[in-house]
Order: C-alpha cells, then sequence, then structure tokens
C-alpha cells in the first residue's frame, strides 16, 4: 500500500510538472544497456570478500517528458518506468538474473547547439518497485528513495526526439542476503547507456 500511495505521488507530482511545462510534452519510450552494481561474497571463516562485477544486459524503459523552453536552455522533467537486468554468477556455480524496477523522475537542463543537437545533464530522482533474483530469497533494496545523474545528448526532428544518455547511481543501495554459511550484498546503483525516442504530443504537424 505505502509503494501505491507513493507512486501516485510522484505521478501527480510530475503532471503538475507536465501541465507547467507549456513549451512541449509528450511520451517517450526505449531500451538500455546496464549494469546493477557488484556483487559481494562474504565467506564465513574468511576475510577475504569476493566480488563479482557481473554481466550487464539489456533493459528498457516507457514513460512521459515536459520540456519548457528558456531560450537558448530548456528544462524537461521526465516521468519514466525503467526495468533493468544483470546477471551473476552465484557460489553454486549457476548464473541467475537479479532484475530491478524503479520509477525514474529525471529533472533535465539543456543546451541548444546547433540545428535539432542539443546536450543536456540533470540529476535522476528514483523510486525502487521492485529487486528480483531467481531462486534466491533476496531483501529489499536498502534506501526506496535514491538520487543519480543523467548526461547526454539529443536531436528533433518535427515531433519526434532522438536521445542516448548515461545514467548512473550516485546513492549506495545494497540488498543482502544469507545462503550457505554465507553472506551477500548486491550494490543496486545502476550504472546504463540508455537509447530513447520521444514522442511530442503538442507540437504542430509540419
Amino acid at each position: 500500500m505505502k509503494k501505491i500511495t507513493v507512486v501516485f505521488s510522484i505521478v501527480f507530482i510530475a503532471s503538475i510538472m507536465f501541465m507547467n511545462a507549456q513549451s512541449d510534452f509528450g511520451i517517450k519510450a526505449g531500451l538500455s544497456y546496464n549494469s546493477n552494481g557488484d556483487l559481494k561474497e562474504f565467506p564465513s571463516e574468511a576475510t577475504d570478500i569476493y566480488k563479482n562485477e557481473g554481466t550487464g544486459k539489456s533493459g528498457f524503459n516507457i514513460g512521459f517528458y515536459g520540456k519548457l523552453d528558456l531560450g537558448a536552455i530548456y528544462v524537461r522533467p521526465e516521468l519514466v518506468y525503467t526495468k533493468t537486468t544483470s546477471e551473476y554468477e552465484l557460489n553454486t556455480g549457476t548464473t541467475e538474473d537479479y532484475k530491478i524496477s524503479k520509477i525514474d523522475v529525471p529533472v533535465l537542463v539543456g543546451f541548444k547547439l546547433i540545428g535539432p543537437l542539443n546536450i543536456f545533464a540533470g540529476p535522476a530522482f528514483q523510486y525502487y518497485l521492485d529487486n528480483d533474483l531467481k531462486g534466491i530469497d533476496i531483501g529489499d533494496v536498502e534506501n526506496e528513495f535514491s538520487m543519480g545523474v543523467n548526461i547526454g545528448a539529443s536531436v528533433e526532428f518535427g515531433r519526434f526526439g532522438i536521445d542516448a544518455r548515461y545514467e548512473r547511481g550516485l546513492s549506495e543501495n545494497e540488498a543482502k542476503w544469507s545462503n550457505a554459511s554465507k553472506d551477500f550484498t548486491l550494490d543496486s546503483r545502476p550504472e546504463q547507456l540508455i537509447f530513447s525516442l520521444s514522442y511530442s504530443l503538442s507540437k504542430p504537424n509540419k
């Protein structure tokens, strides 16, 4: 119930932001190549820590954006549902996917360069909905709220926009569990290379 309340609150606040972003608003979706952080294994009778950086896999995102033009710069808030996956080798010798779903609210400041080309950067506020490692009773992430940063570039052609960005989580956010007398932690900070396509719902047809 708490998570549902938080999600609706985020949607409500973002809706107000979009309504005030009178220059433009629209929808967006994309794919990502991502890593969900390091898996660390703490053996019960050893001081060494075994670290597994994992293997990045593809993910996806879908959401809305608003845009407020301020001359040569613009402010672009977004509300995005994101799903990421990474693969890890466990102490059993098997490999499993660690999946995270979250709500991202990037607030980007962009600079218009030449023609349709823009660059942008800004903070991304994140709310974790779910984290799952198949076959393991893994605990929830330490902090449901965290913060990251986005930086990237975009091009716009009429109602369509294409952007590529790098996202990195800034806040440590671990999930923990125990198995076979060993303790594990998984750093859930995302690191993503994201490619997105957006479509304006407010620009006139050309």
